[in-house]
């Protein structure tokens, strides 16, 4: 076993995403949705666990007229590809390690969060019916097991873009 393992180490994990909020001039005025999300973090991941670490967080939109398809993308941050995306360790033991992670439209964790290239979908909803309030998306994330990497604080920054 790595030497830097041996005492089960844990790390705090936090992904940022900050949101881009997304304004259309339509032919009768003004309409725009604004697009937030607080931090999403995982926790602590033990590099000895064989299980995953699974986290669950909320992406809040508001738009100011209805009857209008929603789609909402994220980027893959500072990976080079979706699948996996990567948080960097920016402190501590292994600084410049990077932790395979990524986000999900579905709680079976199946459908890859990101912009529709790649194999990933965005997510979509077509009329939705709150208008002037708040609606709710949830966002999944899972971090595979059994990764060896060292202690510190893991981030990445991921962007998010409404289109409607």
């Amino acid at each position: 076993m790595n030497g830097r393992f041996s005492t089960g180490l844990k790390y705090l994990l936090v992904i940022t995403l900050p949101a881009l909020a997304s304004l259309l001039i339509a032919a009768n005025g003004f309409a725009a949705c604004s697009i937030s999300v607080s931090q999403f973090a995982f926790g602590n991941y033990d590099v000895l666990s064989s299980a995953p670490l699974d986290s669950a967080g909320m992406l809040v939109f508001r738009c100011t007229q209805r009857d209008k398809d929603i789609s909402i993308g994220i980027d893959k941050g500072e990976a080079p590809s979706f699948n996996p995306r990567q948080m960097s360790n920016s402190s501590g033991q292994g600084t410049g390690d990077k932790l395979n992670y990524n986000l999900y439209l579905d709680a079976n964790r199946q459908r890859i969060w990101g912009d529709g290239t790649g194999g990933t979908q965005s997510y979509f909803i077509q009329n939705p019916q709150a208008n002037n309030q708040d609606i709710l998306v949830p966002i999944f994330g899972r971090i595979s097991p059994l990764q060896n990497v060292g202690s510190g604080f893991y981030r990445d920054t991921i962007k998010a873009v409404i289109n409607f």
